[in-house]
């Protein structure tokens, strides 16, 4: 394996050198508790025969589903819904801090709010179009005003923590990575939120 790590990569793609340096602290909180919990996650959804959300209602996990699928649609490969990143998220959000978690969950009110608004339907609800283009106009926003920066921030976290879901899970790993079942995290840690000690 090269000398960079795939938890070095994955943090690259994810955050990208100047993303990282604008993004807010709930945004790099919420994505370095995914990193760190990944494999722990990861496992734990791959287990799990009847999933129900911890955090996420059924109207906001469908909000979810539809934004990782755009963000990392299926093609020739698996999309984010056949990861289950969905399920990933709402993991790192159950595991988040009170207030980490509800900026995230106001968000993706606001999202909803904007597309209610511009095309009377929730975001889920909304046309392939209508989602591409709300989502367009938040990734190319350099100097969002004051009630742009909400959704702006929010977009910055749904994307890492889906391409970290993505591409930390079976799916991702071995469809979009090559994984033959010999890839590996060179430093694994372990999680160390103390739910989850042994």
């Amino acid at each position: 394996m090269a000398d960079v790590t795939r938890r070095d990569a994955l943090r690259k793609i994810a955050v990208g050198g100047a993303a990282a340096v604008t993004s807010p602290l709930w945004v790099q909180t919420l994505l370095s508790a995914a990193e760190q919990h990944a494999a722990h996650y990861q496992a734990s959804v791959a287990q799990a025969t009847a999933w129900a959300p911890k955090v996420l209602t059924p109207a906001q996990d469908e909000a979810v589903i539809t934004l990782a699928e755009l963000i990392i649609p299926q093609t020739d490969t698996a999309g984010a819904t056949k990861a289950n990143v969905n399920r990933f998220i709402d993991a790192v959000l159950a595991d988040a801090s009170t207030d980490d978690r509800q900026k995230f969950l106001d968000g993706l009110a606001w999202l909803d709010t904007q597309s209610q608004r511009d095309a009377g339907l929730a975001f889920a609800k909304a046309s392939a179009a209508h989602q591409t283009a709300i989502l367009t106009a938040l990734s190319t926003n350099t100097a969002p005003s004051a009630a742009e920066q909400r959704g702006v921030d929010f977009f910055k976290a749904i994307k890492s923590l889906t391409i970290t879901g993505y591409y930390t899970s079976e799916v991702g790993m071995r469809e979009e990575m090559g994984d033959d079942g010999n890839m590996f995290f060179m430093e694994y840690k372990g999680c160390t939120h103390a739910a989850h000690k042994a």
